[in-house]
């Protein structure tokens, strides 16, 4: 995907609008700029494309890894992959499990694409937990509406903006236990609350771990067949197709070294705009920027398998997505470690076994498995042994199974990924303050005091996670603000 980008020559005196780098958000602002008509370039550091959603060989011959995200709740749910027509240009499973959540007695809590399915293999809280999400799978595109844009704005739903409030702030505080009686439903829905790398419990980690959940039940977690490249590639075509063109390996180190646009978006963290700028920004705005806050860090280990994870639970081997940790306590304790700036002694793992699913990521009657776990922002302890114990607690036999691994330290991942600072794959903490003023406190966010330059990484709003609407936000203002072109432009595959 690298040598892509000069399908369509644009000469720099006739660029419209220039965007630096090539991840989910970036390709997504180039797509809808591209779509409106505007000649565009992209310039990536790397030689692959995708940023944190590339897919190469990392560990064996034959077994394809996700670089970064792998399992992507947000893919059908995201406004500006329905609009693209995600669905309809790559092959996506939605698979029957969402997720599962291994426990201690050798059982395994499950999440269904079916709300009642999963209450009802939850025992006697299970009616609890549809009293918990039903409500919210009901509006389900309200709920999107509301966290997939800034929430600094005068709600549309404001019945859904309180019906999912009130269940942040029970899901969010020390009030989290009265609703279940047993172990397995609160395991299963902190094992979604942990995505977020903060401690536990807190408002921020409750509101991203309930949409999740969320769309767990209604559309499904999805996994690319290919891997999440899939996903990246599906962008790089359309946007190639519209006059767009992308140069790989290309270091861009100050705004002045770029050629001149009328538009320029940045798919960069608040700390590089501040270097990008090189003086330029105005004393309050750097400040604001300087004080925005960056999370833990992720460290990853990928793993070449002879065979399948041997799971105690048979149901898990049936998941693409788990979530290996114990019980709510023993999640909360791991994560509660990282925040105090400790590697936890039994860490929460976020598994991704895709090959149950795609054939193409392993040679036949083997797997490619994809882990990770938190661990204090700039970290450079190897996971690998930490990974693999807790999973084999869960699956014994798992070392047995174990060809070859590929591990990445969070201080790699930040090498990898510049936005990834301190292996911080959020781009920023996802603190309630941060989420709100993200990365500063304005009705548009996206926008810099500098003429025509935008931040749309997940810096900005709505925040991390496949998605593009960062980069599609920031398209749209960029559009309205330096073309007056008040329309979203037409994305679908079938029109141009």
């Amino acid at each position: 995907m690298a040598t892509r980008g000069q399908a369509h020559p644009v000469n720099d005196a006739d660029l419209d609008a220039i965007v630096v780098g090539s991840g989910p958000n970036g390709l997504a602002a180039a797509v809808t700029l591209a779509r409106a008509g505007l000649s565009v370039r992209v310039y990536e550091k790397n030689s692959l494309i995708g940023g944190g959603a590339s897919t190469a060989e990392l560990t064996l011959p034959g077994f394809r890894h996700d670089v970064g995200s792998a399992v992507h709740p947000m893919a059908l749910a995201s406004e500006f992959f329905q609009r693209f027509g995600l669905k309809e240009r790559i092959d996506l499973v939605v698979p029957d499990i969402s997720y599962g959540h291994p426990l201690p007695n050798g059982e395994a809590a499950i999440a269904y694409r079916d709300l009642e399915r999963t209450a009802a293999g939850l025992g006697v809280d299970g009616l609890e937990w549809l009293r918990l999400f039903r409500p919210l799978v009901r509006h389900v595109d309200e709920v999107s509406a509301l966290i997939g844009n800034q929430l600094l704005r005068v709600p549309r739903h404001p019945l859904t903006v309180g019906r999912f409030g009130l269940r942040v702030l029970e899901q969010g505080t020390p009030f989290w236990n009265l609703r279940f009686r047993e172990q397995n439903a609160p395991a299963l829905l902190t094992g979604a609350y942990a995505h977020a790398i903060r401690s536990l419990p807190s408002l921020s980690t409750a509101g991203a771990g309930l949409v999740l959940a969320t769309h767990a039940h209604v559309r499904g977690w999805p996994i690319p067949i290919g891997g999440s490249s899939a996903i990246v590639g599906a962008l790089v075509d359309d946007l190639l197709a519209h006059g767009g063109e992308i140069y790989p390996d290309t270091h861009i180190r100050r705004l002045s070294d770029l050629p001149k646009a009328r538009i320029v978006l940045l798919d960069v963290t608040p700390r590089a705009l501040i270097e990008l700028a090189d003086g330029a920004l105005p004393t309050a705005y750097a400040r604001s920027l300087a004080r925005f806050r960056y999370g833990n860090g992720v460290a990853k280990v990928d793993f070449a398998l002879s065979g399948p994870v041997p799971w105690s639970a048979e149901s898990l081997r049936h998941a693409p997505t788990v979530h290996v940790g114990g019980t709510r306590a023993q999640i909360a304790r791991a994560e509660n470690s990282v925040a105090r700036g400790k590697h936890a002694a039994e860490p929460y793992v976020l598994v991704s076994q895709p090959s149950i699913v795609d054939p193409t990521r392993a040679p036949a009657g083997q797997h490619a498995l994809w882990a990770y776990t938190h661990v204090p922002r700039g970290s450079d302890n190897d996971q690998t042994e930490p990974i693999t114990r807790q999973i084999e607690r869960y699956a014994p036999g798992f070392r047995d199974v174990i060809l070859a691994s590929a591990s990445r330290t969070a201080r790699d991942m930040a090498a990898y990924n510049p936005n990834h600072i301190g292996g911080d794959i959020a781009a920023g903490d996802v603190s309630m303050p941060q989420l709100i003023a993200r990365p500063v406190l304005s009705t548009n966010p996206w926008r810099t005091p500098l003429p025509g330059v935008y931040l749309c990484s997940s810096s900005t709003p709505p925040g991390p996670g496949v998605h593009g609407l960062a980069g599609y936000r920031a398209a749209l203002s960029a559009l309205r603000h330096e073309y007056d072109i008040r329309e979203p432009p037409e994305l679908s595959p079938t029109r141009s």
